[in-house]
């Protein structure tokens, strides 16, 4: 590799990106300024570097999220000075909550222009408090400061984000003049003099291997004799991060003769058709006999962070005399207080473990009290759900419907709690992302850009009209993007999840202040933004529409209109018919 030896900020700029690309990093999310000129610079020289450039500091950090789920590998952030910083914070408390890696380089004046009224300049360090793994406020680039500290800065701040928990680090980089890469005339080459070596090598300069982290034997031994304690345990799937911890949680329970219950993120919920996996577990809930009914006496969580309140509600009302939660992080996820046993361990590996210490079951009377009801609720939901367009209609649809080439991405707010209460197994397993660590509506359509875009494969979006207008200008990301994003809009005239809390009560101030009626369609949004735009007001629609749009593999909008009343109607009269139709 030869740096750029313009001058010793492109010199600095160029070492900084070099070291980054021998982590692997390709991908870079960069917003135009002028102090950032010597990192933009240098991203956009570099053969390995793959520059998406938005002129939207929080949509491009929220890119860099959607891009983090999908792969695990962070991608780098490269903004201006002053407010332009403060624009990635949103995304940036979503990636740490959620334990995502990103790496953010912000440009900065140097000291004397601190503090002193100089333009666009404010205090940088600390301005992500303790939503960062790791900060470093670099000097100005100097050649009294040697190359290999910059290496060395770069190659422990890649080493926190991506090591468990990962999340974003961040490296303030503050310029003197002159920013563009114009020759200063000096010869650099007795400062690159230690780091020789380096340069003539494609490895990073310190190698920081991730710690190996095993479950405990004496711990495996503890969850495997409380769970063959009792023949009544459910097993609980949060967002689970491959296809080797699906497999391993099903040949768990298969061993434990223990029912799945599997959050909409978990991967084993849409086109799972184990007998184990009871999908419609949340719906199968608003029976109150039928929840006093099924108490667990021990429940085994794996994984991430779970979506559905029926669920949380029940498992606190039942208390199960334990609740073991497996997940290789130190993130608490225990909202009810009730966890009595947690190992920090890689989940498949844990369950393999703990599988090979048990004596398969051959007793399936428990797993069959979940199965018959799951069973009638699956025959009864078409039925339940009707053929009318509303939101329950449109989340059982698409998922039926979802094409396997696609993945999906569900906002925050309403639709993903849709798709967790409503969705059949029968369509296609693919793919699913969601923003469910500060759960915000905001960034949506970045965040669905980056997945697609970390993925290598379309992505189907569903997002509600709020969540829209907030990331209107990320409809621009999509404009540069490779994979097509097929967005299914929920136009509900507002925020129409308000509509299920009580607050809803109070007519003097729900519609004002809650749901915020805007009055808009959006037909004149997906022209500007030259996308394909289709108004769907019957569910027949919806599907042909639906499919015409994967079939073109061209980005589109497709709006579709909802009566508010009548789905918050449908919603409700879903959960009371429930208990009536299980009892029959």
């Amino acid at each position: 590799m030869a740096p750029d030896t313009s001058n010793i900020n492109s010199l600095w700029s160029s070492l900084i990106v070099e070291a980054l690309s021998r982590h692997g990093i390709a991908r870079a999310f960069v917003s135009p300024g002028s102090r950032s000129t010597p990192l933009t610079v240098a991203i956009a020289r570099h053969p390995k570097m793959r520059p998406v450039v938005h002129f939207d500091e929080r949509g491009a950090a929220f890119a860099s999220i959607g891009y983090a789920r999908a792969t695990g590998q962070p991608a780098v952030l490269v903004c201006t000075s002053g407010s332009a910083v403060a624009n990635y914070l949103p995304a940036l408390v979503e990636a740490y909550q959620d334990m995502l890696p990103v790496i953010v380089l912000t440009a900065d004046r140097p000291p004397e222009l601190q503090d002193c009224g100089a333009n666009q300049t404010i205090a940088q360090p600390g301005i992500y408090s303790h939503f960062v793994r790791h900060e470093t406020d670099l000097s100005c680039p100097d050649t009294k400061v040697a190359p290999e500290v910059v290496l060395t800065e770069i190659d422990r701040a890649v080493a926190t984000a991506i090591t468990s928990p990962a999340g974003p680090v961040h490296i303030n980089c503050p310029f003197r003049e002159p920013l563009t890469p114009s020759d200063d005339g000096h010869d650099y080459r007795d400062y690159l003099d230690s780091i020789a070596g380096w340069l003539t090598t494609d490895t990073a300069y310190t190698t920081i291997p991730a710690p190996e982290v095993k479950p405990a034997v004496t711990d495996i031994h503890t969850v495997a004799a409380r769970v063959a304690a009792t023949e009544t345990g459910i097993i609980i799937l949060g967002r689970l991060e491959s296809e080797s911890d699906r497999d391993q949680a099903i040949d768990l329970s298969e061993t434990l003769g223990w029912p799945i219950l599997p959050d909409i993120q978990s991967g084993v919920r849409l086109g799972q058709h184990h007998p184990n996996v009871i999908g419609l577990y949340d719906l199968l809930l608003c029976s109150q006999p039928l929840a006093e009914e099924l108490t667990a006496g021990v429940c085994l969580h794996l994984g991430g962070r779970l979506t559905s309140k029926r669920l949380l509600q029940w498992l606190d009302r039942t208390r199960p005399q334990d609740y073991i939660m497996v997940a290789n992080h130190p993130r608490r996820h225990d909202p009810n207080h009730q966890v009595t046993m947690w190992l920090r361990a890689p989940v498949a590996e844990s369950c393999r473990a703990i599988k090979a210490k048990l004596t398969p079951t051959s007793d399936t009377a428990w797993v069959r009290s979940w199965q018959r009801p799951l069973e009638i609720l699956e025959s009864k939901l078409p039925e339940l759900v009707g053929d009318d367009l509303t939101e329950p209609a449109v989340a059982y649809e698409l998922a039926r419907v979802i094409d396997s080439s696609h993945a999906l991405w569900l906002a925050s707010s309403l639709p993903i709690r849709l798709l967790d209460s409503y969705a059949p197994g029968s369509g296609a397993s693919v793919p699913i992302g969601a923003n469910r660590g500060a759960s915000g509506i905001d960034g949506t359509i970045a965040s669905a850009v980056g997945f697609a875009d970390g993925l290598g494969r379309p992505v189907t979006l569903l997002i509600g009209d709020l969540a829209f207008l907030h990331d209107l200008n990320s409809l621009a990301l999509i404009r540069q993007s490779d994979q097509p994003i097929t967005i299914v809009l929920l136009n509900n005239n507002g925020g129409g999840i308000f509509s299920l809390l009580p607050i809803a009560e109070h007519s003097d101030v729900f519609e004002r202040f809650f749901t915020t009626p805007h009055g808009l369609s959006f037909g004149a949004a997906a022209d500007q933004f030259g996308l394909e735009y289709r108004r769907i007001d019957s569910r027949t629609e919806l599907t042909k529409a639906y499919g015409e749009a994967v079939v073109a593999h061209t980005s589109s909008i497709i709006e579709v209109i909802i009566n508010r009343e009548q789905s918050i109607g449908l919603m409700k009269s879903i959960a009371e018919a429930i208990p009536k139709l299980l009892s029959s």
